[in-house]
């Protein structure tokens, strides 16, 4: 019997990120001492309060089916949590919890996009965002940014990349995978552009806004003019390191948080029980709780910087937020390493991975093929191991 699979899932990109992550399994079965530096995840430990508020929902038998749209006491903290952190006033029908921030991502696509619908997304963006709109039928339209700009989007790109069919335009801020910032400034500008295009609306995904080092977070939704037109997307899998918990939320419009629960319902229902109890222990606690992973990635940022700056051609800027480094690695194309030549970003992350036994990510998956994204959120020895490895080989 041949095998039928759908156009849709024959035409969709494999994450990037889970691919080398998966290929630096299979050389680890094989013996080798691999050192990855591909995947955005936390070195940390959950903290222990946290757990404690997990194995207490156990004790408490919160074993039924949840609320499509999350426990009202999550909503509840999460809705206190934003105004807290952010300035922003979004009510328990505003809110939906999910399995994971990507899973409230592809509830929006599903519910505001039609065939057709443009999205803009200043590149690089996070791997997942393309084929998420593909599945939602929409059209990706990206944005090309660079080093020289800090891989930000100006309002003259923005104002450039409109048309008649454009729909949204998401971005992350801290950024995966190049850790830029938006300053209030920067998001001011391009809100004014947007004010002019009154049917665009915006997902703003701000899973790292904790993991900061610009001196504040600013949520694009609370700029004059945004917030009817914004979706503010977050979860607790970076700044709390519970990725296998998979919670995430949004807060936005009231109908597209009532599409999101309807779709939601239809397709994974509500999300874990002991997972969502452990959250709301999560967001009710001060943010100086979990301040100390914070100045370890600050400081871990740092130690990267300075040792990928010895190596000839890296180009760096100084990323500002999340775990990750996105130097332009341009300058080796056309070279032949070891008897290897590097035509482009793919090529050189796996000449890294063969030679240096160091997992890295493409630019080419985020839509910039100049980089590759290394994520320091690894130990310090591991570190400062893989990059003498690196420069070892290149």
């Amino acid at each position: 019997m041949s095998n039928h699979l759908s156009d849709r899932i024959q035409n969709m990109s494999t994450s990037a990120t889970l691919a080398m992550a998966a290929k630096a399994r299979e050389l680890r079965n094989e013996g080798k001492d691999i050192i990855g530096l591909s995947l955005g995840e936390p070195d940390f430990n959950i903290p222990d309060f946290i757990k404690e508020a997990a194995k207490q929902a156990i004790d408490d038998n919160y074993s039924s089916y949840t609320p499509v749209d999350g426990y009202a006491e999550l909503k509840q903290a999460i809705s206190l949590k934003f105004k807290r952190d952010n300035g922003l006033d979004y009510g328990p029908n505003q809110i939906v919890v999910s399995s994971g921030a990507k899973q409230s991502l592809f509830n929006i696509a599903m519910v505001v996009l039609n065939p057709g619908d443009e999205v803009i997304l200043p590149a690089p963006y996070w791997v997942s965002y393309s084929d998420i709109v593909k599945l939602a039928e929409g059209v990706p339209v990206e944005v090309k940014t660079d080093i020289d700009t800090d891989f930000k989007m100006t309002p003259a790109q923005l104002e450039a990349a409109i048309t008649p069919n454009t729909r949204m335009i998401w971005f992350s801020s801290p950024c995966n995978p190049s850790g830029s910032v938006y300053s209030k400034a920067e998001l001011e500008g391009l809100a004014e552009v947007l004010k002019k295009h009154p049917n665009i609306y915006v997902v703003s995904d701000e899973i790292y806004e904790h993991i900061n080092f610009a001196g504040g977070h600013v949520s694009i939704a609370g700029i004059d003019g945004m917030y009817d037109r914004t979706v503010t997307v977050n979860g607790v899998s970076k700044a709390f390191a519970m990725t296998g918990w998979r919670i995430g939320y949004i807060g936005g419009p009231e109908w597209i948080a009532k599409g999101c629960t309807k779709l939601q319902g239809q397709v994974t229902s509500g999300a874990n029980a002991i997972a969502q109890r452990a959250v709301i222990t999560a967001l009710e606690a001060p943010v100086s709780k979990i301040q100390y992973m914070i100045d370890e990635f600050h400081k871990r940022r740092d130690l990267v910087l300075g040792l990928l700056g010895e190596i000839e051609g890296f180009n760096l800027n100084v990323p500002e937020g999340a775990f990750y480094v996105f130097p332009d690695i341009s300058a080796f194309f056309g070279k032949t390493l070891n008897g290897t030549t590097i035509n482009n970003a793919s090529d050189f992350a796996l000449y890294l991975l063969e030679h240096a036994n160091v997992a890295t990510v493409t630019g080419e998956a985020f839509g910039n093929p100049n980089c590759i994204r290394i994520s320091y959120a690894a130990s310090e020895k591991e570190l400062k191991e893989a990059i003498a490895r690196i420069k070892a080989v290149v």
